[in-house]
């Protein structure tokens, strides 16, 4: 993977991983997902008169990507009603790269070679092992829970599937992703309006700025990951954006005063591996 495409993922999970630490104040995840999308809708409205409109080869994928992003949203809300946080999260983060390396394969003939598969499979082992926080008591795993984990996974991968197809047939990344920000805010504009809407003023009352900032990274985030998956394979972007995981955990212990557990330090050293056998690609 070239050096700046692979810095500026980095870059993005980053990002992804500094808005996913604002989910600690008392808003729900689905509510501030909702009210984060909305705001990204809202910063790239005015972005076509910058950028234009994808080319209409494109449109299709938007319109799946947006189908898809919704049953991402209703299946993450649920598996976190149905389980517990620390067997979801590495469920639906640490598959969600593998399946996109294998549809990618297997739909779209991307070639990884032994190291670009290495590095998706090492880097995947070591994000599942990080999600794994420790030290407070699960749930017993049932099959609701774990079917919509599994489910979150394969909606992540999906739509990673059909924005990096979307964005290199748009003729411009950047107008695909810019568009894509824009219909999806409007989709949640109606969704929270419909199954949220007793909640979602006074969560953005109590929490505006902390979900304004969450939402222009998000947009950020997003918006590198398709221009990047538009110059590069599609499942080794998906794969560097996990490590939005390992920023976590260094904001975790850095800011929130973590405990460092052994096993993290050895998933560290797993994400590690992978983004350097994923570099060398």
């Amino acid at each position: 993977m070239d050096a700046f495409v692979f810095f500026a993922v980095l870059t993005a999970a980053l990002f992804h991983a500094l808005w996913n630490a604002g989910l600690k104040v008392r808003i729900s995840p689905g509510i501030a997902i909702t009210l984060m999308s909305v705001v990204a809708g809202a910063v790239a409205l005015p972005l076509p008169f910058v950028f234009g409109l994808p080319a209409p080869a494109s449109w299709p994928y938007l319109a799946a990507s947006l189908g898809i992003h919704l049953f991402y949203y209703i299946a993450l809300a649920e598996a976190y009603r149905t389980g517990d946080l620390g067997q979801v999260y590495p469920i639906a983060r640490g598959s969600a790269p593998l399946m996109t390396a294998i549809g990618s394969a297997l739909l779209l003939g991307e070639s990884l070679g032994a190291l670009g598969w290495g590095g998706v499979v090492v880097l995947t082992s070591g994000v599942a092992l990080l999600s794994i926080r420790g030290g407070h008591a699960l749930r017993a795993f049932d099959g609701r829970s774990i079917g919509f984990a599994f489910a979150t996974a394969a909606t992540i991968a999906a739509y990673t599937l059909v924005d990096g197809v979307g964005g290199r047939l748009s003729g411009n990344a950047h107008a695909y992703a810019v568009m894509l920000f824009i219909l999806d805010g409007l989709m949640m504009v109606v969704y929270g309006l419909v199954r949220q809407r007793s909640e979602i003023v006074s969560a953005f009352s109590a929490g505006w700025t902390l979900i304004v900032g969450g939402g222009v990274l998000s947009l950020v985030s997003y918006w590198i990951a398709i221009w990047a998956m538009s110059v590069a394979p599609i499942a080794l972007v998906a794969a560097v954006r996990e490590t939005s995981v390992l920023f976590a955990a260094l904001l975790g212990v850095f800011l929130l005063k973590e405990p460092v557990m052994p096993v993290r330090i050895v998933a560290a050293g797993l994400v590690l591996t992978g983004l350097v056998l994923i570099r060398l690609h």
